[in-house]
C-alpha cells in the first residue's frame, strides 16, 4: 500500500512538473467586439427579416499563422431587427426576445466553441464547433476565412435543435403562409 501511494505521488509530481514547463505555442487573439459584426437572417413563407446581434467576447487561436481554435459569447439581449422601423420593428424585436423564440430573460447568452479546425485552402478553414442557444448545445459546421486581422464566417442554424419552435412546420400543422423556416443564417465579420 505504501509503495502504491509513493508511486501515485511520484506520477502526480512528474505530471505537474511536465505541465509546468510545457508552453502553449498558440497565440490567442481577442476579437474586437465594437468593430466586429454578426448579421442574422430568418426566412418565412412570405419573405424574410434580418438584423444584428452583438458579440460580447470572443477570441481566435493561431499557431504559426494557422487558425487552430476559437470561442465566442453572444449577447442575446441585443437582438435587433434592421429591415423594419417603428412599431413593427419593436414588435418583432420583442417577439424574438420572448420565450416563443430565444427567451433572452432566462438565456441572455449564447456561445460557440470551436472543437475542430482543418485548413481547406490558403486562408480558409472548415470548422466544427459546439453552439449553445437556450442552454442547448449542438454541433455546427461552417467555413471561416482569415485575411490579416479580419475573418468572415457564415453558418446555417437549425433553430428547432435549440427548442425554438414558434411557427415551425416541423412541430405545427396548418401554418400555411404563417410558417417560418427552421434554418436561419448567421454571417460574422470579425476584426481582431
Amino acid at each position: 500500500m505504501k509503495n502504491t501511494i509513493k508511486n501515485l505521488s511520484l506520477i502526480a509530481i512528474v505530471a505537474l512538473a511536465t505541465l509546468s514547463f510545457t508552453t502553449f505555442s498558440g497565440e490567442k487573439k481577442e476579437v474586437k467586439a465594437e468593430s466586429s459584426k454578426v448579421i442574422w437572417k430568418g426566412y418565412k413563407v412570405t419573405g424574410s427579416h434580418e438584423g444584428t446581434i452583438a458579440i460580447e467576447s470572443g477570441s481566435l487561436v493561431f499557431e504559426e499563422d494557422q487558425l487552430t481554435g476559437g470561442e465566442f459569447v453572444i449577447d442575446m439581449t441585443t437582438i435587433n431587427t434592421t429591415d423594419l422601423e417603428g412599431n413593427s420593428k419593436g414588435k418583432l424585436d420583442g417577439h424574438l426576445k420572448s420565450d416563443d423564440f430565444f427567451g433572452v430573460e432566462n438565456h441572455p447568452k449564447a456561445s460557440l466553441v470551436f472543437t475542430d479546425v482543418k485548413a481547406s485552402g490558403k486562408n480558409s478553414y472548415n470548422v466544427t464547433g459546439d453552439l449553445t442557444i437556450k442552454g442547448k448545445t449542438n454541433p455546427v459546421s461552417f467555413i471561416i476565412s482569415v485575411y490579416g486581422n479580419k475573418a468572415t464566417a457564415s453558418l446555417k442554424v437549425d433553430r428547432t435543435k435549440y427548442d425554438v419552435r414558434y411557427g415551425s412546420t416541423s412541430f405545427f400543422d396548418g401554418l400555411k403562409d404563417k410558417a417560418i423556416y427552421d434554418e436561419f443564417d448567421l454571417v460574422a465579420d470579425l476584426e481582431f
